[in-house]
């Protein structure tokens, strides 16, 4: 099985890519910085970049595609004078148009696979029954993403694609904090585990990463 998973270069992506190659997988990872062993250059805001990364693979087939960059920018902001206008566009576009155009330019490579599989890493937080109130811009683009994936779904589901949205957990990274639920290894093995588990008769689910079915 061959996969790429963006933003690998630290946090749930960098466990998840260690996961898999430890099992032997055929892993390639992406981060900002330039190529390096199985590392690739992509910033998901730079639609050039998308397309840059694609000529690169060439025909390289794609099983398993798991959208994992994205940013958290809004920490701290107040409600009364926080929230620029900038800030929510450069979120959404790494959470949300990130994650699209990553699937876009990536669907040849997907197209050759018998099995395709694409993983999108979202949060409860975009879940319409969770209103912890604050952080405006993530829980919105995570809301958003959830959609994107859902819809996805439903187009691909005719070329036997599978489509899922995963909550990864409260993990301790640099944007769950060290006072977070579960460490990065808990997560990329339960996160792997469900990815397995994917298939077209679960395509369009939203799961957390202990495999419990998600309310939208």
């Amino acid at each position: 099985m061959t996969i790429l998973i963006t933003g690998a270069n630290r946090g749930i992506g960098q466990a998840l890519m260690d996961l898999y190659t430890e099992a032997g997988e055929t892993v390639i990872g992406t981060h900002r910085a330039e190529d390096a062993g199985p590392m690739r250059q992509l910033d998901v805001t730079d639609p050039a970049s998308h397309k840059s990364l694609a000529q690169r693979l060439g025909d390289i087939t794609l099983d398993l595609l798991v959208c994992n960059a994205g940013v958290n920018l809004d920490k701290g902001q107040a409600l009364d004078d926080g929230y620029p206008p900038e800030m929510w566009g450069d979120c959404f576009a790494a959470n949300v148009t990130g994650v699209f155009l990553t699937i876009q330019s990536l669907l040849p490579n997907l197209r050759s696979s018998t099995a395709p599989k694409i993983a999108i890493i979202g949060s409860q937080l975009g879940s319409q029954t969770i209103a912890s109130g604050g952080s405006y811009i993530y829980c919105a683009s995570k809301a958003a993403v959830l959609n994107v994936g859902r819809n996805l779904a439903v187009d691909l589901a005719p070329e036997g694609f599978s489509v899922g949205v995963y909550h990864p957990g409260w993990v301790r990274t640099d944007m769950g904090g060290d006072n977070a639920d579960i460490s990065m290894q808990e997560s990329a093995e339960g996160l792997a585990a469900r990815f397995a588990a994917l298939s077209p008769e679960t395509t369009g689910c939203y799961e957390t990463w202990d495999g419990q079915a998600h309310p939208y």
